[in-house]
C-alpha cells in the first residue's frame, strides 16, 4: 500500500501515514496482521485500513499468543511426563 491509501490518521486528519516495520508488542509479525501505520505528521499510529486505534486488536494478539504459548507449554510438560 502507498501512503494514499492509508486511511487518514485520526488524530490530526492527515493521509501522510508510512507502514510500521516493528514494534516491541508484535515483533515483526504483529503490526503486519493489524495494518499498524504511523502518521509522519503528528506520530500517531493507528490501524492503516480502519483509521481507528490498534488498541483491541493489540490487546488480542498478545491473549492469542499467551493462549498458544500456554498449550505449548501444557504439551510440552505433559511430554515429559510421559517420558
Amino acid at each position: 500500500m502507498s501512503m494514499s491509501q492509508y486511511a487518514p490518521c485520526p488524530q490530526c486528519q492527515v493521509s501522510n501515514a508510512n507502514p510500521v516495520r516493528f514494534t516491541r508488542w508484535g515483533g515483526m509479525l504483529g503490526p503486519k496482521l493489524l495494518t499498524h501505520v504511523k502518521c509522519q505528521q503528528c506520530g500517531t499510529a493507528y490501524n492503516g485500513k480502519s483509521g481507528k486505534s490498534n488498541t483491541n486488536g493489540i490487546i488480542l494478539y498478545f491473549v492469542v499468543i499467551f493462549v498458544v504459548l500456554f498449550i505449548i507449554g501444557i504439551i510440552a510438560a505433559l511430554a515429559g511426563l510421559t517420558r
